[in-house]
């Protein structure tokens, strides 16, 4: 071999599979329901600079953050938001009628009570459609926020016991399933009982603060329901309002008509007409009361909806969380 020669190195033959000097791979168990790591040559799954998607993405599922605007903690509801659509659907329902309905001789009645009695009915239907929005906005809130009862934050087997060292492991657990455990009534109260258990002597302490954070919750849910029960108030006082007003303009004209004198037949035929405007003017009212009760009957099952969900967070706090506790 001259001396500006590269040695050669002869390849090296592969090691069999049973080989002794052969390196042994030790499987790993599935240890807390963790996916198996990945066999050779098995394509990457994840990118670690692309951030993991959440099972529950508040900002993204939640009904008015979609919409552009900022979302009501729970089910509250976007004041703005609500305020916009009621009125928007309010114009929407006026421009059927003035377009639409009022050009057929059959449904001149019907557009008669919105259009031909004063301006009563206007305010009155703008409250209306406003706290329908409120309902509708937070119906879709309360099925997302059901979708957490789903999650299994807190592992279900039966053996299970939550202590400090475990709480850690459902904590990440529940931070990697959702972009805010703060914005979900039951993942909220999960974070906060665990996270206050290294401070905790006894489990009765875990007990009082989620029985503290479910007397909370069920304060805010019952608020969110404030404006809506102050709009089934003022939506019968516009109709009162505008049935007061007609028959003020009815007894001036009767009034006037008896001032007027003349024979009797002149005297019947003015107060027909004042008799039958008079009539009309009760509409105001009528139709206020139906906007009442369908508002009525719609909160009253919301609050029902919103009820048994906030029963059965109670149910999964007491048989996942409490129950589970063991202090040391």
């Amino acid at each position: 071999m001259t001396p500006n020669q590269t040695p050669t190195v002869p390849p090296l033959s592969p090691l069999p599979p049973n080989s002794p000097t052969s390196p042994q791979v030790t499987p790993v168990e599935n240890l807390g329901g963790l996916p198996p790591p990945l066999q050779s040559g098995a394509p990457l799954l994840q990118n670690p600079f692309v951030i993991e998607e959440f099972r529950l993405n508040w900002s993204k599922r939640d009904i008015e953050q979609r919409l552009g605007f900022r979302g009501g903690r729970f089910t509250s509801v976007n004041k703005g938001l609500s305020l916009l659509i009621g009125f928007l659907v309010t114009v929407l329902f006026y421009s059927i009628l003035i377009f639409g309905l009022q050009k057929i001789p059959d449904a001149r009645w019907f557009t008669a009570m919105f259009l031909e009695r004063g301006a009563a009915p206007y305010p009155t239907m703008l409250l209306f459609f406003w706290a329908m929005t409120i309902l509708f906005i937070k119906s879709r809130k309360l099925k997302l926020q059901e979708e957490a009862l789903t999650l299994s934050a807190v592992p279900q087997q039966p053996d299970f016991l939550l202590n400090r060292e475990s709480a850690r492991a459902v904590l990440s657990r529940v931070h990697s399933l959702v972009d805010n455990a703060s914005n979900f009534v039951l993942l909220n109260r999960i974070e906060r009982a665990l996270s206050n258990l290294q401070n905790i002597g006894q489990v009765g302490d875990v007990a009082m603060i989620l029985r503290n954070q479910a007397d909370y919750d069920e304060e805010q849910i019952a608020s969110s329901y404030s404006l809506v029960h102050s709009f089934l108030w003022a939506i019968p006082v516009l109709g009162f309002i505008g049935t007061v007003i007609g028959l003020r303009a009815a007894i001036g004209a009767l009034g006037v008509t008896l001032r007027a004198g003349g024979d009797i037949n002149s005297i019947r035929e003015g107060l027909q007409a004042v008799t039958a405007g008079l009539s009309t003017k009760f509409e105001t009212t009528l139709v206020a009361l139906i906007c009442a009760v369908i508002v009525q009957l719609l909160l009253s099952f919301m609050q029902s909806k919103e009820g048994e969900f906030l029963d059965a967070c109670n149910d999964y706090c007491h048989a996942h969380v409490a129950s589970k506790l063991k202090l040391i």
